[in-house]
């Protein structure tokens, strides 16, 4: 019987920060079998589609999850969106200036922001933005938004953590903050997870949750190992996270989903 798999990208196929920018020929070689013994192959990602990097766009996979779970691509139809009512964008637009944030309106398949937002600028170019994608001309309330994204250039990580820490208190949000690394902060509606993603995919191709599969290291993908019939942790993830994981597979710097892969799914056929 078919069976889905679903990848996250970073840390887990492609790792920037690690130098790792194109998928390991390991573990594109273990994808692609997959696809020719009959399964089908996805992305899950926090990444708007303005930020998925071209290698991904054309590997070839039958579908995208993106925002977390909130907008889901098959082939070239979207068979679900999740968008934020507008009162509740304008709020954290108004909370990100009050502290001096700068914010990204991500959706399908344009992201918004200002033309003057210098660290969004700077985070374009470590996230491999398509830059025609990226949207400066905008009502605010003739567009959709799935996910926002803030972020600032402020050596002051006490006040931006606390601003960040604001808006995820908002009621109806979930989100992750990271302003000691790429001071990034996401925010999307709590009923939402790259699990609600999966659900859609897999009831779309009517695939039982027994025959699927997830790789991923962490942060926003807790929910999906849980979704899946069987979850991969790679290596570097937390212990925390590693305990929701069926397996731990090795790290992406030693093409750890090739060998979930050879392992766990196309050995136990």
């Amino acid at each position: 019987m078919t069976k889905a798999i679903f990848f996250d990208i970073d840390g887990t196929i492609l790792d920037a920060v690690g130098g790792i920018y194109n998928i390991r020929p390991n573990v594109r070689n273990a994808i692609k079998k997959l696809q020719a013994t009959g399964n089908l192959i996805f992305i899950a990602t926090g990444r708007p589609y303005a930020f998925l990097q071209r290698e991904i766009l054309n590997f070839g996979f039958d579908g995208f999850i993106m925002c977390n779970g909130a907008v889901v691509l098959i082939g070239d139809k979207i068979i679900y969106q999740h968008t934020l009512e507008k009162s509740d964008v304008k709020k954290i637009i108004s909370m990100a200036i009050s502290s001096n944030l700068e914010y990204m309106l991500e959706d399908y398949p344009l992201t918004y922001t200002k033309k003057d937002f210098q660290a969004c600028h700077e985070f374009f170019g470590r996230a491999s933005a398509d830059m025609n994608k990226i949207s400066y001309d905008f009502d605010l309330d003739k567009i959709a938004v799935s996910k926002i994204e803030c972020t600032t250039n402020s050596p002051d990580h006490e006040t931006t953590y606390k601003a960040y820490k604001e808006i995820l208190n908002l009621p109806g949000f979930t989100g992750w903050a990271d302003p000691f690394h790429f001071k990034m902060l996401e925010v999307y509606a709590k009923d939402i997870s790259k699990a609600t993603g999966i659900e859609k995919v897999l009831e779309h191709f009517n695939i039982p949750v027994e025959n699927s599969y997830a790789f991923g290291d962490g942060r926003n993908d807790f929910e999906m190992m849980k979704a899946v019939g069987c979850g991969m942790a790679m290596g570097t993830g937390s212990d925390d996270f590693k305990r929701t994981a069926k397996y731990v597979v090795p790290s992406v710097f030693d093409d750890g989903v090739a060998y979930g892969i050879e392992k766990y799914i196309l050995g136990a056929d």
